[in-house]
């Protein structure tokens, strides 16, 4: 069988090649980091030491970093303890967020009866600032403002410095965002941008599934919502992922050490892609703002192309993997595509993301487009 063409990297990216060897190692490492013995303290010093590796890239204190399993968890820890510590009464949100923060936040609104508002957006997927002003000026009851840097279905980038600022201006406004998407391609100053809160998960950046981490200003003052153990500065029970832990700053090592490099590499890839795209699929549409290489981030493109059945279905039998849209949905047309109201342009259409990563090809982008070209002249015919 020939190798399969891999484009669905803002699901999950291979794990480094340079990390596959180490990560083994590290899996057959024995002993518990909160244990007392050699074994134990060999593992929980390594643990620190990663940790102040990842806040020197982060520029923030390595007790800010609260390591978990993933970023769905981190942003649960997140919003549910800001709610039971920081007495937040308010959540500001959009509904283009990933599903992690939004069916969080109405679990929230249910069960803590919060007032939940959500910012505008319009049919390209950019958040309204000036209705976040608005809202954030309506009162002064503590709130947390939860928006992603990089949109994980359309790839939009928020312009995360004004929102930053907006928080800051008014009084009980807390920040939280979900970076997933951006690590690895944009710069992230957690400190210059205002947030009191974001979250990490290393699949998205090359290591190891599992593994990801929760950014907590030091000057808030939460706890854990899981109970059974004192890790992580009694903010996240449960023991440590050691060899995720290294593996996630492996991988984040290794892409600031060719971030230009690999930035300018997808860069020129997504603007072939869309090139080769308009020349060959008709009536091709692009979704948000992902023709753009300014406000979308390099990795994702999202086209809107008339309706075909099971198209993904056809394209994985012809060795191409991508998703309809995001891989935590299974209906045809997502919660973020339906935030856009754009329905007239998407009814006779089938939405595709397309996400690259540093290992695709050109050759790979050629071949896909050829294998996407047949598929759709074959069902003309």
């Amino acid at each position: 069988m020939n190798k399969k063409i891999y484009l669905d990297n803002a699901s999950n990216t291979p794990l480094l090649k340079e990390l596959s060897e180490n990560h083994i190692k590290y899996l057959n490492k024995i002993g518990n980091p909160s244990s007392n013995h050699s074994l134990g303290l060999i593992k929980k010093f390594k643990i620190e030491k990663a940790r102040t590796k990842i806040a020197r890239i982060f520029k923030i204190k390595k007790d800010e970093i609260i390591f978990t399993s993933s970023g769905t968890e981190a942003n649960n820890l997140i919003l549910r303890s800001s709610i039971k510590y920081l007495n937040i009464k308010c959540i500001i949100t959009s509904f283009l967020e990933h599903k992690s923060v939004l069916e969080t936040v109405y679990d929230l609104y249910k069960y803590y009866n919060i007032v939940v508002k959500f910012v505008k957006n319009n049919d390209k997927g950019e958040i309204n600032l000036s209705d976040l002003k608005k809202k954030l000026k309506e009162d002064e009851m503590p709130t947390l403002v939860s928006l992603m840097y990089v949109n994980n279905e359309i790839g939009n980038i928020l312009n995360i410095k004004k929102v930053g600022k907006l928080c800051k201006k008014y009084k009980n406004k807390y920040f939280h965002s979900d970076t997933i998407q951006a690590i690895g391609w944009l710069k992230i100053n957690i400190h210059k941008l205002n947030l009191h809160f974001a979250s990490f998960s290393a699949h998205k950046f090359y290591g190891p599934t599992g593994i990801g981490f929760a950014f907590v200003n030091k000057n808030l003052n939460i706890k854990s919502f899981l109970t059974g153990g004192r890790q992580e500065k009694n903010i996240r029970a449960g023991t440590e992922n050691f060899s995720g832990i290294l593996g996630f700053t492996k991988a984040l090592e290794f892409l600031k050490k060719d971030f230009i490099k690999h930035k300018t590499y997808l860069k020129k890839l997504k603007k072939y892609c869309i090139k080769e795209l308009k020349r060959n699929i008709p009536d091709i549409k692009y979704v948000g703002m992902s023709e753009s290489l300014k406000s979308s981030i390099y990795t994702i493109i999202s086209i809107a192309i008339p309706k075909k059945e099971l198209l993904t279905f056809k394209l994985d039998m012809k060795g191409i993997i991508l998703s309809q849209s995001s891989a935590c949905m299974s209906t045809e047309y997502s919660h973020v595509i339906k935030s856009l109201r754009i329905k007239n342009i998407i009814r006779k259409k089938t939405i595709l993301r397309i996400s690259l990563g540093i290992y695709n090809k050109k050759k790979e982008i050629i071949k896909f487009i050829k294998i996407l070209k047949n598929i759709m002249e074959d069902e003309k015919s």
